[in-house]
């Protein structure tokens, strides 16, 4: 037994020792593995501050994105034309150098030129700076194009007793009537644009396309209850206090006490403006036309050269965009005129050729839809601005080439010349000057007269009179 017993205590003794060897090597593991948590610890310090130090020059901006600054206000009074989009570029333009925070479109429009109102809605979109609608002062109306301007701004405000809507498209019929436009291609493009720049400024689009559709109109009070516009204000200032603390384009408006400073457009976009006007571009291609016409068939007055001015000036002011067929129609009733001033045809030729001309000059500024997007009535007062003038011009101008052609056809008055009295207005010395029946005249005399002596006219040799004492 005793030896027995023997092998197991050497057992156990092995076994202990084991076990204490293996508790020394996980005491020494756990020692190890504390220096190799604290690199990671400090890999990732350092890491993470890197990260930042990278993202530090994208952060910069967002943290001063909430600067505060002065706004700059845009007058858009009057039809959308030519002009318009520069004034917005421009003004656009001076915002982004002059540190400006934010741009406010002053709206007060019937509508305008499609393809002008395309473009101010482009540059709105790629504007670094946000920019804000307003439908001002009070009682003022964004109407068609105007209204697609409000939707697509940043911000969408109006002034009490303002209205925005009649975005439906419509032309003048045959008979002067406003008829709304039944292309579906057309009204539908409009629609999914309206829908479109609405959802993506967080507005109804259910209005949106009611203004194209039925043609709905909205005052202040029902616009910001539908969720068309977000603010009502008597003032820019009192909106500017209204939006602050709002977000917009990523930045934060801080306009609490911001001052508003109208933008003054350059000269020449102050001219283009003026120039632009349908109404006012109209009548001086009308002028012109006349102008033209009237110098052609009676040269020598100078009336070709106002003519020339007056329908650079229009077709400057349009933006070169005038109907072919109108041109044609005028051109074919110049040429009917010039004919009948030359022929006998009893003032046949004359009449047609102003018909042509009444016709071609009423068709010859477009005043309908496509090329303006504005309500029916304002269509129709484009139209009788220019058929108004159209007809008093072309009644004058019946009036002058009638004369013309009597003065042309007359018998020659020489005879009553003849024996008329002239006053010498220097001494004739053979040759000087006479007065004559309140003009000068060149004249040849058979002997000396002195001047302020009376003569007596005994003929005539082309543009001189002979006289006689």
């Amino acid at each position: 037994m005793p030896c027995g017993k023997q092998p197991a205590r050497q057992r156990n003794s092995g076994d202990e020792k084991q076990m204490e060897k293996s508790r020394s090597c996980s005491k020494f593991v756990e020692r190890a593995g504390r220096p190799s948590l604290l690199r990671r610890q400090t890999v990732a310090f350092f890491f993470l501050l890197s990260l930042l130090l990278l993202l530090l020059p994208a952060l910069l901006p967002i943290a001063f994105a909430a600067i505060p600054g002065p706004i700059l206000a845009v007058d858009l009074n009057g039809p959308i034309t030519p002009a318009s989009d520069d004034i917005v570029a421009a003004a656009l333009q001076e915002a982004k150098a002059g540190g400006f925070a934010a741009v406010m479109l002053l709206l007060d429009t019937p509508g305008g030129g499609l393809t002008e109102t395309y473009e101010i809605q482009r540059l709105m979109e790629e504007a670094e700076l946000p920019v804000i609608g307003y439908v001002y002062p009070a009682g003022a109306a964004a109407w068609s194009a105007g209204t697609l301007i409000l939707i697509s701004s940043d911000v969408a405000a109006m002034a009490p007793h303002c209205i925005i809507g009649s975005a439906q498209p419509v032309r003048l019929s045959s008979l002067g009537e406003a008829e709304p436009i039944n292309d579906s291609k057309t009204t539908n493009a409009i629609v999914a644009l309206i829908e479109e720049k609405a959802r993506a400024h967080g507005r109804n689009t259910t209005a949106a396309r009611e203004f194209v559709i039925s043609n709905l109109n909205l005052n202040a009070v029902e616009a910001k209850k539908y969720g068309v516009v977000e603010y009502i204000a008597a003032s820019p200032e009192e909106l500017m206090s209204q939006i602050n603390g709002s977000r917009a384009k990523n930045a934060t408006l801080l306009t609490e006490a911001a001052e508003v400073q109208r933008f003054s457009p350059p000269i020449n976009l102050q001219i283009l403006k003026l120039l632009s006007d349908p109404t006012l571009a109209g009548l001086l291609m009308l002028v012109g036309l006349y102008a033209l016409i009237f110098g052609l068939s009676s040269p020598g007055i100078g009336s070709e050269a106002l003519g020339v001015a007056a329908l650079a000036l229009g077709l400057i002011g349009l933006g070169y965009n005038v109907n072919m067929g109108a041109v044609f129609l005028l051109l074919l009733g110049l040429g009917l005129i010039l004919a009948e001033l030359h022929s006998h045809s009893f003032g046949i030729l004359a009449v047609a050729g102003l018909i042509c001309v009444i016709v071609g000059s009423i068709l010859f500024v477009p005043t309908s839809f496509p090329q303006w997007y504005v309500p029916g009535g304002y269509q129709q007062s484009m139209a009788l601005a220019i058929i108004l003038p159209s007809l008093i011009l072309g009644a004058f101008l019946a009036v002058a080439i009638y004369k013309i052609a009597r003065a042309r056809f007359a018998a020659p008055v020489l005879g009553h010349v003849v024996g008329e009295k002239a006053e010498a207005i220097e001494r004739l010395d053979r040759e000087g000057y006479v007065l004559f029946q309140g003009e000068y005249w060149q004249a040849e005399a058979e002997g000396t007269v002195e001047k302020g002596e009376m003569v007596v006219i005994t003929g005539k040799d082309g543009v001189r009179l002979k006289v006689r004492r």
